[in-house]
């Protein structure tokens, strides 16, 4: 806490004092470093930093910290903070309101996002849609990343985002259901709504989308499309038939049943929607998914949401930049441009950006070199690229030791890459706990194979193998390579190696006990408990608890054990002996100290 002026008259602060002028209100992001909180409350990072530490937040110059965090510091110095409500990279996806000239607003093809349970036909139904074949490429045909496709209907196009309904992949399939315009709700006929179907809803819901729902599998015999429709009006989604205005359209992926009439009420509902944008301004939108290629480098496949993104542009996403070198679709065909409500893989940046990074185009190089390095700045600052919060600090100061086991991801594509950190460090508990030290995509590499063995990790590559040699780096230096397809044979391993290093259990084994037969006065206002031992011994060494008839009074240490005037170490059952206990003075006359110790379960 800062202490208060101790004169009424006026003085000069000193340098890192909180200044009580009139206070005044700061504008900040979700997110910034201590250095850049400090530049905009004109104070010393230093001093900044020890205002955090007063309120018990231990924090680097380069901590990246939270609007909650920022909001303690500046509170000291007298500042009041507002978050801002979206930033310069949103605003820029979200044109197209009233400030836009209208008149140079067209349609664009509406965005329509696959949600639903694991299993119930998702990839397959677009599959259908698409006459491609994408499950089979699938590892146990689960799709593992998000991939963005565009079909015509009737000469109007439609694009659709095929996300993963694996639960491991909840954070993508969020970020799918914001980037929409129309949700389709994917439900077997025979299975139901399942708890993976329950988070589609909510996602979809969040995002403020409007939701159809495509009742699949009605081919089998166990297709009962009337209990689904129960189902969902349970969740406040009452279909059409039943007086709601939610659109329901029994389908079957298998025999192409309903999906005329699927495909129809898209078009209707896009329709209606009157999906605008301008492509008349620099392009801006959101990175669907990114891998690095080893023949052509990073590729990224993007989302336009609002202008057009021509081949020559000078781009940024994240902390990856570039030029556009070329544009292909989901087919690998040629394009010149990608325009609004449309998704295209470029090729041209200088790194692979995360999936969910705002891409927009910036006038030159130099732009996009100096946006891209200040998003890098922030995002580098932890091995995890965490962001301190409050809630994290709680965490930090309840969890004390805990037990690492360090790993280093590497996947092929940055949407696995994302789902399978989240996943794995919902495995850690308060006991033991997974830390990932570096993940990406594509194959393992030596400088994957030499920090594994630096910081004493295991690498798990997730549908990647090894780049030239680094398998031997592997060998010469003992690192472990666990190599995957499935996510569920990733996560049982790891969850296992945490079980592995729980620590072994301990149980209590009562040493001897003493009764306080009288109580003596001491130096400094201590007060010596004159004890006789009943049983076992009483050591000095040890913990120590206080008994009032069959209640704990405390548990503490032995800090003095005297036999008469001597300091001994143990007394044994029989002999008298003088107690003093750490932190302890309230002593009772039929008090029982007893000692104990830890001892390992095998």
């Amino acid at each position: 806490m800062v202490t208060q002026q101790r004169t009424a008259g006026p003085r000069r602060a000193r340098r890192g004092e909180p200044r009580r002028s009139t206070p005044r209100a700061l504008v900040l992001p979700e997110t910034l470093t201590v250095k850049e909180l400090a530049e905009l409350l004109d104070q010393s990072p230093v001093d900044v930093i020890k205002q955090l530490m007063r309120h018990g937040i231990m924090v680097a110059v380069n901590q990246v910290i939270d609007h909650q965090v920022a909001t303690v510091a500046a509170a000291a110095y007298g500042v009041r903070t507002r978050l801002a409500e979206e930033t310069e990279d949103t605003s820029a996806i979200n044109a197209g309101g009233p400030d836009e000239d209208q008149g140079l607003m067209e349609s664009r093809p509406p965005v329509i996002t696959i949600l639903g349970h694991v299993d119930h036909g998702k990839t397959s139904l677009l599959d259908y849609i698409r006459e491609t074949s994408v499950v089979e490429k699938e590892a146990g045909g689960i799709t593992q990343h998000i991939g963005a496709y565009q079909v015509a209907r009737d000469g109007h196009p439609i694009t659709f985002l095929d996300t993963p309904g694996h639960a491991a992949f909840t954070a993508i399939r969020s970020r799918g259901a914001r980037v929409t315009d129309i949700a389709v709700l994917v439900v077997a006929a025979d299975d139901g709504i399942m708890p993976q179907t329950d988070e589609a809803i909510n996602h979809a819901k969040a995002a403020e989308v409007p939701i159809v729902v495509a009742i699949n599998k009605m081919d089998l015999p166990g297709a009962q499309p009337d209990v689904v429709k129960r189902q969902l009006s349970e969740r406040n989604l009452l279909v059409e038939e039943w007086g709601g205005d939610v659109i329901a359209v029994p389908v079957s992926a298998q025999t192409g049943e309903g999906i005329d009439d699927l495909l129809e009420n898209l078009t209707v509902l896009s329709e209606i929607m009157e999906l605008k944008a301008n492509p008349n301004r620099d392009a801006a939108g959101v990175i669907v998914e990114a891998t690095l290629d080893r023949r052509r480098g990073p590729t990224a496949t993007v989302l336009v949401q609002t202008g057009t993104l021509k081949v020559g542009e000078h781009i940024v996403a994240g902390g990856a930049w570039g030029r556009v070198r070329a544009i292909t679709n989901e087919r690998g065909e040629t394009m010149d441009c990608i325009t609004p409500g449309t998704p295209g893989v470029v090729i041209g940046l200088n790194a692979t950006p995360e999936a969910g990074d705002i891409l927009k185009v910036v006038r030159d190089e130099r732009t996009a070199r100096q946006t891209a390095t200040r998003h890098g700045q922030r995002s580098s600052t932890g091995n995890l690229d965490t962001v301190l919060t409050l809630d994290s600090v709680v965490k930090q100061i309840d969890a004390g030791d805990v037990k690492e086991l360090v790993l280093v991801l590497k996947a092929d594509v940055q949407g696995s890459v994302e789902a399978v950190v989240q996943s794995v460090e919902k495995l850690s508990d308060g006991d033991v706990k997974a830390r990932v030290i570096h993940s990406g995509s594509g194959a393992v590499s030596d400088s994957d194979v030499q920090l594994a063995a630096a910081s004493g990790g295991i690498i798990l590559a997730f549908n990647v193998g090894f780049e030239i040699g680094a398998e031997r780096t592997a060998e010469r230096l003992g690192v472990e390579v666990r190599q995957y397809q499935i996510i569920y044979r990733l996560l049982e391993d790891v969850e296992q190696a945490l079980h592995g290093m729980l620590e072994p259990e301990f149980q209590e084994v009562v040493v001897g006990r003493a009764e306080v037969r009288e109580i003596f006065p001491g130096r400094r206002g201590l007060r010596i408990a004159g004890c006789r031992v009943l049983d076992g011994r009483i050591t000095r060494q040890g913990a120590v608890r206080v008994m009032r008839e069959d209640d704990v009074v405390v548990e503490t240490q032995m800090e003095s054990l005297r036999h008469f005037r001597d300091e001994v170490n143990q007394a044994t059952a029989g002999t008298e002996c003088g107690i003093v206990l750490d932190s302890f003075n309230d002593y009772e006359e039929g008090d029982i100290i007893v000692s104990y110790r830890m001892e390992r379960v095998s």
